[in-house]
């Protein structure tokens, strides 16, 4: 069965969507939980930054590498110990304006890169295609992870989460509403006739069979 296939511009959408649902939060708000996070907004808004921001480099080399290996050093001794981190006193624009930052980093990147490329994931080594779904799917998860948080509506639209949501998760239905599916699929939402996926969930990054 034909699938619609992940790009850039589904990530650009993503952080897009996201960016425009978290600024209407006050900044006191950032302090609250992350919805089902262990962590603040802001500490929850860094390390979504950080996860696409990394997607992005692994792609980048000329041979990306498909070895585990620490090429930047994402847990530095003492605090903040992740590559980027927000500027608290330039408010939560400056969060935001990272993340689309980061999300044209990684658009550009897979849309550039042949689909033969690969890099590694703890998943499952990957294609561009596949970092395209994992932008679109870390930006979406957090996103509602943040505007729980922040005591604001989120719902992602279908056309977009769908594509992510096959690419990553082929044993996820294809005949419910994809939102909640995705919830589902990445520990957030029950889904009926399904078990809770729960915290230990993981998503398939290597090429799907077929492609």
């Amino acid at each position: 069965m034909s699938r619609t296939r992940v790009s850039g511009a589904d990530v650009e959408r993503a952080v897009a969507l996201t960016a425009e649902a978290l600024r209407p939060a006050p900044a006191g708000a950032w302090d609250a939980q992350a919805g089902p996070m262990d962590c603040s907004c802001w500490e929850a808004m860094d390390h979504l930054n950080n996860g696409v921001f990394s997607y992005a480099t692994r792609l980048v080399p000329p041979v990306p590498s498909v070895q585990a290996r620490p090429t930047i050093f994402w847990k530095r001794p003492g605090t903040p110990s992740l590559p980027l981190v927000t500027d608290r006193e330039a408010g939560p624009e400056a969060a935001i304006e990272a993340l689309l930052m980061v999300g044209g980093l990684v658009a550009a990147v897979v849309d550039t890169r042949p689909a033969t490329a690969r890099a590694w994931h703890i998943w499952g080594t990957a294609d561009p295609e596949g970092y395209a779904a994992m932008g679109v799917v870390e930006t979406l998860a957090h996103a509602f992870d943040l505007t729980q948080g922040l005591g604001l509506g989120f719902e992602a639209p279908a056309d977009l989460v769908a594509p992510a949501l096959a690419r990553l998760f082929p044993e996820a239905p294809a005949d419910t509403d994809p939102w909640p599916t995705l919830l589902w699929a990445t520990g957030r939402g029950e889904l009926e006739g399904r078990a809770s996926r729960g915290p230990d969930w993981t998503w398939h990054s290597a090429p799907l069979d077929g492609d």
